[in-house]
């Protein structure tokens, strides 16, 4: 009985330091994306501005049309994580992946990939990226792995202006009431609805510019691609620490139950060891009482 209550007690304490764990991972969680979810909005608000530089620049110049070629390079730029403890994180968005490129019957088609995980579940596919970059380790660094992801289009366009360049990028996003939804979006070549003219401006001020016309355009053009990688980014670290904290959340409701179970184990055992221990005194108790026969008294 000592051993199974010594052996429980150990298991009670192994599990409530494990549950200390998770609770501090799943906080670090929320801590964590946090700043994420803060850059996202605020690159956010920046490409809106970047669109109404398109309308503008659409309208002055009465709308273009760019050449659409079939031929292109593909590249897929891939979000994932570089940690794991995130459950089937990378592997989901892997398959959106897979399934992107199967559907991909023209041009070479090249993978960009974010993240150690990442690399590993799109391995696991055959699907073999030509270069495996870092995830920011901080808010602060996304600006520098969005400028890095550009410069890195740039040698895949081989000297031609970007918008001769397929690019995808994948990731994982924020859906309707916590859920998270893998993505494919198309960033190049630019959609027609952006140098569209629009029949009507909504502002008194019609706009204007000062710029050459094929200048500002590749401005406009590397402005949007900059702001949608960093969005991609920022949208893949925030849903990661939130598929981080939703599995640290089911791991510290796993532990608590088995918590309890232990608990009620070592309650069951204590108290049949107690009950041992007043049966031996109670039976202890009455050996006393029973009367003595009296000695024989010597004649």
């Amino acid at each position: 009985m000592a051993q199974t209550l010594e052996t429980l007690t150990r298991h009670s304490d192994t599990l409530t330091s494990i549950r200390g764990i998770v609770h501090t991972m799943k906080t670090l969680s929320a801590i964590n994306a946090a700043p994420y979810e803060h850059a996202a909005r605020s690159i956010e608000a920046y490409h809106q501005t970047i669109l109404q530089g398109f309308a503008a620049f659409a309208y002055r110049t009465g709308g273009i049309n760019l050449r659409q070629d079939d031929s292109l390079e593909h590249l897929v730029i891939v979000f994932g994580s570089d940690h794991g403890l995130c459950g089937n994180y990378n592997e989901v968005l892997a398959e959106e992946v897979r399934q992107h490129c199967e559907g991909q019957t023209t041009g070479k088609q090249r993978l960009l990939c974010i993240g150690a995980q990442m690399n590993d579940a799109l391995d696991d596919l055959g699907l073999a990226p030509e270069a495996i970059l870092l995830p920011p380790a901080s808010a602060d660094g996304i600006g520098r792995l969005a400028g890095d992801i550009v410069t890195r289009m740039d040698r895949f366009s081989q000297g031609q202006s970007l918008h001769h360049l397929a690019v995808t990028l994948a990731f994982t996003q924020r859906g309707d009431h916590g859920a998270r939804e893998p993505v494919t979006r198309s960033l190049l070549p630019l959609a027609p609805s952006l140098l569209q003219r629009e029949k009507h401006w909504d502002s008194r001020s019609l706009p204007d510019y000062s710029m050459e016309a094929d200048a500002l355009l590749s401005s406009l053009i590397r402005s949007h691609i900059f702001a949608s990688v960093f969005r991609a980014s920022a949208e893949a670290m925030v849903t990661e620490n939130s598929a981080r904290l939703a599995l640290m959340q089911q791991a510290e409701q796993s532990v608590d139950e088995r918590i309890e179970e232990v608990t009620g184990e070592l309650r069951s055992v204590r108290q049949t060891e107690i009950t041992n221990e007043l049966m031996d005194v109670i039976i202890g108790f009455e050996a006393l009482k029973k009367p003595r026969k009296p000695r024989n008294q010597p004649d």
